[in-house]
């Protein structure tokens, strides 16, 4: 590829812009800047600010070189600046003029770099028009293909695209595998100077609630609601719930008969994560009772967004939870700095408390 043929590169613009699903205009803009890159590498340096213009009807291109008008006899840079007295009788101080130069041939080297900027802006805008096609999708869960492990991010082929689920996005003790299918949280598509890239997501607490939107119909009538959750993905998540229908139980709504609800979503991220679900209440001291779940609360004495919560001798280990994690999800979910005390008083009796005592003394068991 000794010359760069503008004729054949004029005559491909209709047949790459079908072949690759992408707007003419975008694949020209492509074209144009390889041969500004071209015309670079052969005539100038990389601190030009250049841009090339290409006539597809004639195979003709033209380059202009920007650069910012300077003070006469003061010392500049040619890439970028004129002096003013060579940049024209209309010109001023702090403008921006162009030259206009003819393409007509480039070296090889000159040809090889337009070639790889075609291959790689092409490939960069049919990556963003295809993520864009995705747009619609952010919020909801689709199934992928696992196609490569690395340590600090997975890759998932969606079909017609690609994404990448960060450490902090994966659910905790969860091994992926190339080739598996999975399913994932479209979280977002996040632009930088590198491209377009879909994050994904099995970690969020977005995907539990997505997850129980399907398990859950009577969430989609406003039957029930969910007020808020948080998560500790792999371990353990707390969701606050609540019914707009007098007599219709939230919790047992999400639990389903015989747990047949909430053991869905446990199928799909894994039986190692709990899943407490609570009522959610506008009064914050009851609140607050309900997200400490399963332990018995005594007393709530709250100040500002401070709570203060005491609880028996007994309870204390239930209520902090194994590494502090009951009590860092209560607070993450109510919205309260909650600091656990200890009080010599009998506990409030809870409804259900011996179903609950015996699912924590289960799961402090498990735990061990």
């Amino acid at each position: 590829m000794e010359n760069l043929d503008l004729k054949q590169m004029s005559a491909m613009v209709d047949i790459i812009a079908e072949e690759k699903g992408l707007p003419k205009e975008t694949v020209l803009d492509v074209i144009e800047q390889a041969i500004a890159a071209a015309w670079r590498k052969d005539n100038g340096d990389r601190d030009m600010n250049v841009r090339a213009v290409l006539n597809t009807k004639t195979g003709e291109a033209d380059v202009f070189v920007a650069r910012e008008v300077v003070e006469d006899e003061v010392a500049y840079n040619p890439s970028t600046e004129i002096p003013l007295k060579d940049a024209g009788k209309k010109a001023k101080i702090g403008d921006t003029v162009e030259e206009k130069f003819k393409v007509t041939t480039f070296g090889r080297v000159a040809a090889m770099t337009a070639k790889q900027v075609v291959v790689q802006r092409l490939r960069e805008a049919e990556n963003d028009a295809v993520l864009t096609a995705f747009e619609d999708k952010v919020g909801t869960v689709v199934t992928g293909t696992v196609s490569r492990v690395e340590p600090k991010l997975v890759r998932i082929d969606l079909g017609r695209a690609n994404g990448i689920m960060p450490k902090s996005e994966q659910i905790d003790g969860e091994y992926y595998t190339v080739g598996s299918r999975i399913k994932v949280f479209i979280k977002g598509i996040e632009r930088n100077d590198r491209g377009a890239q879909l994050i994904l997501s099995r970690g969020s607490a977005e995907f539990i609630e997505y997850l129980f939107r399907q398990e859950v119909p009577e969430i989609e009538n406003g039957t029930v609601e969910i007020r808020g959750i948080a998560r500790e993905a792999g371990r353990r998540t707390k969701i606050a719930v609540m019914s707009t229908v007098p007599g219709v139980d939230p919790v047992g709504t999400f639990v389903g008969g015989r747990g047949i609800r909430v053991q869905a979503v446990m199928n799909e991220i894994g039986d190692r994560e709990k899943i407490d679900i609570i009522n959610w209440s506008d009064n914050a001291s009851e609140y607050i009772r309900e997200a400490l779940s399963p332990a018995e609360v005594i007393k709530v004495e709250i100040d500002g967004k401070k709570a203060k919560v005491f609880v028996s001798e007994e309870q204390q280990s239930i209520a902090i939870g194994k590494q502090g994690q009951n009590v860092r999800l209560a607070s993450k979910l109510t919205g309260y700095d909650i600091d656990i005390e200890l009080s010599k008083a009998p506990a409030k009796k809870k409804k259900q408390n011996v179903e609950d005592s015996l699912l924590s003394a289960l799961e402090e068991a498990e735990e061990e």
